[in-house]
């Protein structure tokens, strides 16, 4: 009995974007297959990584030209698939089951398509759709594609500049794909066409380096083949709010304590439908706005300011979404939204608080279950309350044998908090107990390290960092994680 055959569509780049049965395919696939350049990256791997599983088998078709390498690109291309074809024959006969991974969408400019018309005839075959990076660039810029009777058309940038113009001419919307090199004399079919102006650029839509601008304003120089120049629908602007046209809002957005991967769906769908981002300039850099949306920064010592700020433009009719890292309401800006808020001129302003993963629970997360049990959290930060009040609570949490997170134990101005707040909790904890310091969890220069409460060294203690400190009962297994018993004695 031979395998069965599936192209795979991955999406334009979030895995969140990758669909329910995309997801259950590639997990059980016997063998996934995907492209790469010579360079070795596959994009729509990295997109699939996390659905994955160890054991399979992968196989790696590394495309042997590009169009500037040869005369014969279609005649060495062939070739190529033709051999690929062969491996992936072999699979399916062994019985294997052959997943095929495609960016985007498997029959939309996709490379699987190749390999399906060698296959197909030969093999049971099914192609699974993708979200194509057409519809992710029109999402991310918050322009829609196509209305009413309009006509939506799906260009290749390799076309010459004559025929391009020519399809532009028409004046209904245009997606024009494979950019690149393509780029200059795809702008020259612009301006000829006089729809410029009409135009947006889109680069690696979801992803993590995603750019949006209008394309006037892009330069040549280092445009990726991952991009596209989106000409939306003309009737697609934004109505503006005016009096009386709608009711603005603040949602108070919890990013996470990291990337997009920590962000939930429920605040991702707010950030993208608000008109203005509001926030502390660090955190605020971590959402991608779309170019109909307004961006507020500001420093993180004016939450107050920034809250009223939100509120006021919420009052003229703007749906604002106001960032904070972590959960806002852990030592963040929803307690100051809403103090704000309960003024009487914001009487009538709605506020809503979004949660978002909590840089304890974060940290909790790699260590193993230091937060199994009962456990209190305090920051460190002398900013808005008195030392004398940290130390009563960190001797009173100590006694009480509960677990404790510690945010805010350092920054550039408070360097002698950590080394007091340790000498505190020796006096109630035995100089065994564990401690995860977790720095930057979620980022490019994560570090999770365990230590004895006697061993804690302040100066290896910054602003970035979280402490989770271990009650009595806190132990550290034999592999190394830290967990705390969900049972107590006596």
């Amino acid at each position: 009995m031979t395998g069965r055959l599936y192209g795979v569509g991955v999406g334009p780049g979030d895995p969140e974007l990758v669909t329910v049965k995309a997801a259950r395919l590639i997990g059980e696939a016997d063998v996934v297959v995907f492209h790469s350049a010579r360079h070795g990256r596959s994009v729509a791997r990295n997109i699939a990584a996390c659905y994955m599983r160890e054991g399979q088998i992968e196989e790696q078709l590394v495309y042997p030209v590009t169009t500037e390498d040869t005369d014969d690109y279609q005649g060495e291309i062939d070739a190529f698939y033709e051999e690929c074809a062969a491996r992936l024959a072999a699979h399916l006969d062994a019985g294997r089951t052959v997943v095929v991974l495609a960016a985007g969408d498997p029959f939309f400019y996709g490379s699987y398509m190749h390999l399906h018309k060698r296959l197909a005839h030969r093999y049971p075959a099914e192609v699974v759709p993708g979200v194509t990076s057409v519809s992710a660039g029109a999402a991310v810029i918050g322009k829609p594609l196509v209305e009413r009777d309009e006509v939506l058309t799906v260009l290749p940038g390799t076309l010459p500049a004559d025929a391009l113009a020519a399809h532009l001419a028409t004046g209904d919307p245009v997606a024009i794909m494979k950019l690149g090199r393509t780029f200059p004399h795809v702008r020259e079919a612009l301006e000829r066409s006089g729809r410029l102006d009409e135009a947006w650029y889109v680069e690696r839509a979801t992803t993590g380096k995603q750019r949006t601008a209008p394309l006037s304003e892009v330069d040549a120089d280092g445009v990726p083949y991952f991009s596209l120049a989106l000409l939306p629908s003309k009737a697609s602007s934004p109505i503006e709010a005016g009096a009386g046209s709608r009711r603005g809002e603040v949602v108070v957005v919890g990013l996470g304590p990291a990337g997009p991967e920590w962000l939930t769906p429920e605040a991702r769908h707010a950030l993208a439908s608000a008109d203005d981002l509001v926030g502390y300039i660090t955190y605020l850099n971590r959402v991608t706005a779309s170019p109909r949306q307004r961006k507020h920064a500001s420093d993180n010592k004016v939450e107050s300011e920034r809250a009223a700020f939100a509120l006021d433009l919420a009052k003229r009719g703007r749906r604002v979404a106001v960032v904070s890292s972590g959960d806002p309401g852990v030592f963040a800006m929803a307690s100051a939204v809403l103090e704000v808020a309960a003024e009487e001129q914001f009487a009538d302003v709605p506020v809503r608080v979004l949660p978002g993963m909590t840089a304890a629970h974060a940290v909790a997360s790699r260590a193993g279950a230091p937060l199994g049990h009962d456990y209190a959290v305090i920051s460190l930060s002398d900013r808005l309350k008195p030392w004398d009040v940290i130390a009563s609570r960190l001797s009173a949490a100590a006694a009480a044998d509960l677990v404790l997170a510690i945010y805010n134990p350092a920054s550039r101005s408070r360097t002698w908090q950590v080394e007091r707040a340790r000498d505190l909790l020796l006096e109630h904890r035995s100089p065994d107990t564990p401690v995860v310091v977790g720095r930057d969890v979620g980022g490019p220069e994560e570090e999770v390290r365990v230590v004895r409460l006697a061993d804690l060294d302040p100066s290896t203690v910054d602003m970035r960092c979280l402490l989770l400190i271990g009650s009595s009962q806190t132990q550290v297994s034999s592999r190394g994680t830290v967990f705390t018993p969900r049972r107590y004695p006596g």
